[in-house]
């Protein structure tokens, strides 16, 4: 190959990744690769699915470098359409949304979409407009109203019923609201309701889940995932058989783990939603107590990384956003892992990069894009 072409190569192939923050993509990278080789066991090698998977993390990434390339401003100007859509969709939805499982979550447009996934990227970026643009006149009205943005997406989802995606889409608007500087009176209350909720439901909560009594505001299939948490062994072949698998997987791991195609646990058929939502427990029976380090790892170097590039960024409108977008993925790994641990009720939420999954990858991409362009376009006006 003569030297000019070689040059061209570099030349676009430098172009392409140019401004791309390097830390960031590594990390990326690496959990990709570690979903995907999770994936190829958890999958058994099937083609159809290794397929959708690859051209599932080829959309994120592309989604991920596309968004790369747009300014943090034009993010802000168009905060408040995203938002719009979304709430219109989400209305759609209720209207004449497809029904799967009992669940009205999605809507075809030509091609089937879940309209909840996208409030996880518009809810935060809402919120950093409107914190944005109350810079320094901000009152307890503004947090009201903040609090209103936040309520209507969370109240269309989690009457679809979603009560996973909607938890998500509070997290993502709630760190917006607590970063803009909601002062710590006004929280502490609510982290002491929550930590009485907490002891309340740990003490008399297996009490009351062994009478057969109405929860008031709480659904039957949400009061079975708190009770099959206090106590998974009560109904072991049924509601309770998630937990007492994954569990078992990530014992049976131990430190090295059983070896890459080995877990006995998956590859008999006894985790459930092994590919997606259990994924985490595929890993770590194979992977053992090591490999758990070392994805724990790959996810606080990305929160780390995340949080760095928000703390350098030139606007509070960049920093609230980047700041929401790295604490969701902090937010989807705790508490996947936390409820394939049993430490938390069993909830739809995949684990970063590590899930198969279609919508929900684009959406992390779509995330990790913004952290890239709040890089990238800190540098350009650097320079």
């Amino acid at each position: 190959m003569e030297k000019s072409s070689v040059k061209k190569i570099k030349s676009v192939f430098y172009g392409l990744f140019s401004g791309l923050d390097r830390q960031l993509g590594l990390i990326l990278l690496g959990l990709a690769a570690t979903g995907f080789f999770t994936f190829l066991s958890s999958s058994q090698n099937t083609p159809v699915l290794i397929t959708d998977e690859l051209r599932n993390l080829a959309l994120s990434f592309a989604v991920m470098w596309v968004v790369s390339r747009v300014p943090p401003k034009w993010l802000e100007m168009s905060a408040v359409w995203i938002y719009s859509i979304g709430i219109a969709l989400l209305i759609a939805v209720a209207v004449f949304g497809l029904i799967k499982k009992g669940a009205r979550r999605w809507i075809d447009l030509g091609i089937v979409i879940q309209p909840s996934e996208l409030m996880k990227i518009a809810m935060p970026l809402m919120l950093a407009w409107y914190f944005h643009k109350r810079e320094g006149i901000q009152n307890a009205w503004d947090y009201a109203v903040a609090a209103i943005i936040l309520a209507i997406p969370v109240f269309l989802i989690a009457r679809q019923p979603d009560l996973g995606t909607a938890l998500l889409v509070f997290a993502a608007g709630l760190y917006v609201i607590i970063l803009a500087g909601l002062p710590w009176k006004w929280i502490l209350p609510f982290i002491a309701l929550g930590v009485i909720g907490i002891l309340l439901i740990i003490i008399f909560g297996s009490t009351i889940c062994a009478q057969d009594v109405i929860w008031p505001l709480v659904h039957n299939y949400q009061k079975n995932r708190i009770c099959t948490l206090l106590d998974p062994s009560s109904d072991p072949l049924g509601k309770g058989f998630h937990t007492i698998q994954s569990m078992i997987a990530i014992g049976s791991g131990g430190f090295f783990g059983k070896g890459w195609f080995q877990g006995t646990q998956a590859h008999l058929e006894f985790i459930p939603e092994k590919h997606t939502d259990f994924v985490f427990a595929v890993f770590s029976e194979e992977f053992g107590f090591i490999g758990n380090l070392f994805l724990l790892g790959l996810f606080f170097a990305l929160i780390k990384r995340g949080l760095a590039i928000s703390a350098s960024a030139p606007n509070l409108f960049t920093r609230l956003l980047g700041a929401s977008v790295t604490m969701i993925f902090f937010t989807y790994a705790f508490v996947n892992i936390g409820m394939v641990s049993g430490l938390l009720p069993v909830v739809g939420v995949p684990l970063p990069f590590i899930s198969y999954g279609g919508t929900a990858l684009v959406t992390l991409g779509f995330g990790a894009g913004i952290l890239m362009s709040i890089h990238r376009h800190r540098r350009l006006v650097q320079s």
